[in-house]
């Protein structure tokens, strides 16, 4: 693989594939507490600037499907970005970007606006392949989605990975060959359909998997329990059965915060797992589980991160997943922390600084810590 320091890019129209997949506020801005992703590329669109190259930005927002969404448009990420840059930033409605001047960035409209993105379809990495004369690729947060933009160019243009994309992989391959152990991982979020392959390869690796959040409703149902009316796939309950789950490394919630109502109004109260009402949903990790997953956090020289540990949005709810935020923080290991609810948190709590290495993908980061290929970086090769 190339990476961009080897590559001859002065004077060239560079395109210049980002992750600038942040959320914009009901004001239409970005908040400068989500913008870490922008930030995570200023490095490489600073060395561009400096090689006088020609800059056309490529990025998605969102999950359009294909079609223009008016709230899902890059205006507010490229004022984000020129604020954040000190250099000003064109944004364009669409693809044409002919009479580009060295020195000047350009930011096309939202990708998955066209359906050809999604679809990996050639015309479309053709159709944006004749704006430039080198691919840089630097979204590592999307680079396990084999999308247009991320295959597709790199058959038609000179490629070369980014500084951001070369810091994840160098840092990634280095925990992945050589991590110090006891190596725990520790996996939160919603679907465990997602992440069911990385689950089973961590089983393997790891020394100690911590599952939670709504995706261990999942393995709590597999196991027999009650789960009442919590989030959760039943569609995948059988698929977690043929997880070995009395693996001494497999850790799951002990005992929960449950409450009929995952907005906080109603009362809510610390039940044994199994011990869940019919009309109550799980909504956090009790204090036993606390506990119980502390003494395991404890023992760990390298730990991975990735997705909260319930409801996080919601105060009441919150406690667990700051309890092990500010314990992944603590600890003497090397942590390493990817997803943006999971970094969201540790921002809010004023962490982020005592994080060895925050990942820009959260699940690219699992995918790429699990051995598998993302098809976004094969494509480089």
């Amino acid at each position: 693989m190339k990476f961009l320091r080897d590559s001859s890019v002065k004077g060239k129209r560079v395109l210049l594939r980002v992750d600038f997949n942040v959320p914009v506020g009901d004001d239409g801005l970005v908040d400068s507490k989500e913008d870490w992703r922008i930030e995570a590329s200023l490095p490489t669109i600073n060395y561009l600037l400096s090689q006088k190259a020609k800059i056309i930005l490529l990025s998605h927002l969102g999950r359009p499907g294909g079609r223009v969404v008016e709230s899902l448009r890059l205006d507010p990420i490229a004022q984000r970005l020129e604020e954040l840059l000190g250099h000003p930033v064109i944004k364009l409605n669409g693809l044409s970007c002919q009479d580009i001047k060295r020195g000047q960035i350009v930011l096309l409209e939202n990708l998955r606006f066209y359906p050809g993105e999604g679809k990996n379809d050639s015309d479309f990495a053709k159709e944006l392949a004749k704006l430039g004369e080198i691919y840089v690729n630097d979204a590592f947060g999307d680079a396990h989605r084999a999308h247009a933009s991320m295959v597709g160019l790199p058959r038609y243009l000179p490629s070369c990975a980014g500084l951001l994309l070369e810091k994840e992989i160098r840092v990634l391959s280095e925990i992945s060959e050589r991590a110090e152990r006891p190596l725990i991982v520790i996996i939160g979020g919603v679907k465990i359909s997602t992440k069911i392959k990385v689950i089973k390869n961590f089983l393997k690796k790891a020394d100690g998997l911590i599952l939670a959040g709504a995706l261990a409703n999942t393995v709590i149902s597999a196991k027999g329990f009650a789960i009442g009316k919590s989030t959760s796939e039943e569609e995948m309950v059988e698929e977690v059965k043929k997880l070995k789950l009395t693996n001494t490394k497999l850790h799951i919630p002990v005992d929960v915060v449950a409450s009929i109502d995952s907005s906080g109004r109603a009362s809510s109260r610390v039940a044994a797992v199994g011990n869940t009402k019919e009309k109550e949903m799980i909504l956090d990790i009790g204090p036993d589980t606390i506990q119980l997953f502390g003494q395991v956090i404890s023992q760990a020289k390298t730990i991975i991160w990735n997705g909260p540990m319930g409801v996080f949005e919601v105060e009441k709810f919150a406690q667990g997943s700051k309890k092990i935020a500010q314990m992944v923080a603590q600890s003497d290991g090397f942590s390493l922390v990817g997803g943006g609810e999971t970094i969201a948190l540790l921002e809010q709590l004023g962490l982020l600084k005592k994080i060895n290495h925050i990942s820009t993908g959260g699940g690219a980061m699992l995918k790429f810590l699990a051995g598998e290929k993302l098809p976004g970086i094969e494509a480089l090769k």
